[in-house]
C-alpha cells in the first residue's frame, strides 16, 4: 500500500471537525464502551479483515441506532488545500443476532506550493456489511462483507469475505479482551495505469486477483471512567499463497469527553502489506485528531 495515502491524509485533513448524529429508537442496556467510530472520529470501515465484534448485551436486547459524520478544511493562500471526509452506519440488534451497515468517503487536493495547482492526494470510498450471531456470553459468530475503492493503492475494487469466530476472553462491565479466527476471501480489481506501468517496467502483473488468507485477530477496549475510552485493535492476515503475502493490522485510539456533547478523540492506524503491488510502498499510516459533536 502506498504511503502517501496516509501521510497525504493527515496532511490534507489536519484537525478535522466531525458531526455525528446518533439516534437510539429503543433503550436496551449494552457494552459501556459503544459507537466507537463516532466518538473517536474514524472514518474508514472497509479494513481488509475482520473487525473485533461488539461486547456481547442481554439475550433480551433490541436496539436500533444510526449516525452520521462530515467534516472537511478548506485553506487558501501560501497552504492550498482542499479536505473532504463523510460516513455513517446503521446498527440492529434483534435479540441475539447484530446487524451492521457502513459507509465512509475520504477527498483531499492539495498544491506543494502557490504557484502550483491542486492535485488529488486522497481518494478512497468504502463500504461494509456484517452480521453477528452470538451463541453464549463467550462465543460468536460473523460474516463479514467489505469492499474499497483506493486510487492510491491502484486499487479500483478490492473485496473481502470474511467468515469467523469470536472468543470473548474478558468480558467485564468497562473492559473487554477478545481474539477472532477465520478465513478471509479477497479478490482485488487492479487500476488499468498500474496494469499498465507493470507491462512497460517488464513485471507484468493481472488485472484481478483473488487470494486466501486465515485471519487473526485481538482486540481490548477499556471504559477508564465515565469520560474516557481507549481501544486497540490488532490484526494478521497470512495468505497461502503467495505465502510471502502477510498483511498486519493496528488500529488505536482514545478519546476524552469534554462536555455533554463535546470530545476530543486521537487515533492512529497502521497497515503493513509485505505483498505489495510494484510501486507501491509497504507500510501506511494515518493518524487523526477530532473535536467530536454528538446529539442524542
Amino acid at each position: 500500500m502506498r504511503s502517501t495515502s496516509g501521510v497525504r491524509s493527515a496532511r490534507a485533513c489536519g484537525l478535522g471537525l466531525a458531526f455525528a448524529l446518533v439516534a437510539p429508537f429503543a433503550a436496551a442496556q449494552a457494552s459501556l464502551v459503544e459507537d466507537k467510530k463516532a466518538s473517536s472520529g474514524i472514518t474508514d470501515v472497509a479494513k481488509e479483515g475482520f473487525q473485533k465484534a461488539e461486547a456481547l448485551p442481554p439475550e433480551a436486547a433490541h436496539e436500533t441506532a444510526a449516525k452520521l459524520a462530515a467534516g472537511g478544511i478548506f485553506s487558501t493562500g501560501n497552504a492550498k488545500s482542499v479536505a473532504a471526509t463523510a460516513g455513517g452506519s446503521v446498527r440492529l440488534r434483534r435479540a441475539m443476532n447484530q446487524y451492521l451497515a457502513e459507509a465512509a468517503f475520504n477527498y483531499g487536493r492539495a498544491a506543494v506550493s502557490p504557484a502550483t495547482e491542486l492535485e488529488t492526494t486522497v481518494e478512497n470510498y468504502q463500504g461494509r456489511v456484517r452480521y453477528d450471531r452470538f451463541l453464549s456470553t463467550h462465543w460468536a459468530l460473523f460474516a463479514q462483507l467489505s469492499g474499497r475503492r483506493d486510487r492510491f493503492q491502484d486499487l479500483d475494487l478490492r473485496v473481502n469475505f470474511d467468515p469467523g469466530v469470536t472468543y470473548y476472553f474478558l468480558v467485564q462491565e468497562k473492559q473487554h479482551l477478545t481474539f477472532e479466527a477465520g478465513y478471509d476471501l479477497q479478490y482485488d480489481l487492479r487500476r488499468r495505469g498500474a496494469v499498465d506501468a507493470a507491462e512497460d517496467a517488464g513485471a507484468p502483473i493481472d488485472a484481478t486477483e483473488t487470494r486466501h488468507a486465515m485471519r487473526l485477530a485481538a482486540g481490548y477496549d477499556n471504559a477508564i471512567n465515565e469520560h474516557v475510552t481507549f481501544e486497540t485493535n490488532l490484526e494478521y492476515l497470512q495468505a497461502f499463497d503467495p505465502t510471502e503475502a502477510f498483511r498486519i493490522n493496528w488500529v488505536s485510539f482514545l478519546s476524552a469527553s469534554i462536555s455533554t456533547h463535546f470530545a476530543v478523540a486521537a487515533g492512529f492506524t497502521m497497515r503493513y502489506d509485505n505483498y505489495p503491488l510494484p510501486g507501491v510502498q509497504k507500510l501506511d499510516t494515518i493518524t487523526t485528531l477530532n473535536l467530536v459533536y454528538t446529539l442524542q
